[in-house]
């Protein structure tokens, strides 16, 4: 069966999957470091499914640094105010890709080769892992079809991004002062913002407590599935929040941008706190059988998405 219903939104054929795939495992070994350098304050029950896990097993920090300092260049050169506002103007004119949830994990699953050192899972078993482990721990539903499907922007790769600067990595306000908790900040100097009359200094274009909805934060495929599924679900907010700020580690990890939160958003920051372990640290869990778990899943899909067919 092709993995899509409609689907007139060309792919680029000259994409490389297993190289964003690559990068964004460099991403995600720099931010396990991080994380086990300072212990982070859980606002929320602490997850149960790695306890007993050894997170020192996972790939060395060093060898990931020079491809990712690399990357962050790039991506903070390049993230502007205009490029997203362009970014998010092509989102919502330009003709998308049509097929149901399922159909989009089957894509990502043809689209990114087997790449991981610290897996040799396929795209839909590292999915089930982290919902598996979420379930494990009894977390409700919604959260369980969260871990399933909170890194499927990255089919934006495929789907109007420029490189991959604009699909993975940490992300961060644009609009305002980029702040010095973001990874690398010094690699800020060349973006067109970092001077500008405006866009440079603390607040921005933003107040204070005016809600991380009012936020434009850097796009992404957090940014991209956020509003594919705050248009297309009945997820909580809690849900949208670790799908939209589970890259957002200045915010969830460093304490940056504290200032523009509201009430909602402190509620919001203790969701994303309780999701990050399940996506840093469920990778090495045992080998998921899809075709056990499939019907269970799209039970779960059909519950929270009343359209089964999904614009991306």
């Amino acid at each position: 069966m092709a993995p899509s219903a409609i689907d007139p939104a060309p792919l680029h054929s000259d994409r490389d999957g297993q190289a964003l795939e690559d990068l964004s495992d460099n991403i995600d070994t720099v931010n396990l470091l991080k994380a086990q350098l300072k212990k982070e304050r859980h606002m929320l029950e602490k997850s149960q499914f790695d306890a007993d896990k050894d997170k020192t097993q996972f790939r060395q920090y060093e060898d990931a640094c020079d491809r990712v300092k690399d990357f962050y260049r790039e991506q903070h050169e390049k993230q502007t105010v205009a490029y997203n506002l362009k970014a998010r103007n092509d989102f919502k004119s330009k003709t998308r890709a049509e097929m149901s949830i399922w159909q989009a994990i089957e894509k990502l699953n043809t689209l990114i080769d087997e790449s991981d050192p610290d897996t040799s899972l396929s795209q839909i078993e590292h999915l089930l892992q982290s919902a598996e482990a979420i379930r494990r721990d009894g977390k409700p539903r919604w959260m369980q079809l969260t871990g399933l499907i909170h890194d499927l922007g990255k089919l934006l790769f495929f789907y109007g991004a420029e490189g991959q600067w604009d699909v993975v990595g940490d992300t961060f306000p644009v609009g305002c002062a980029f702040d010095e908790r973001i990874i690398y900040p010094d690699t800020f100097k060349a973006n067109p913002d970092h001077d500008h009359p405006i866009y440079g200094t603390k607040n921005g274009i933003y107040t204070p407590g005016c809600g991380l909805d009012n936020v434009m934060l850097s796009w992404g495929h957090d940014e991209y599935l956020y509003h594919i599924v705050k248009d297309q679900s009945t997820l909580p907010a809690e849900a949208l929040a670790m799908i939209r700020y589970h890259s957002f580690y200045p915010w969830h990890s460093a304490g940056a941008y504290m200032e523009f939160m509201n009430e909602h958003d402190q509620k919001m920051l203790e969701a994303v706190r309780a999701f990050n372990p399940y996506d840093l640290y469920s990778k090495s869990d045992d080998v998921p059988s899809v075709e056990t778990l499939k019907p269970y899943y799209l039970e779960l899909i059909d519950e929270f998405f009343p359209n089964k067919i999904i614009r991306w």
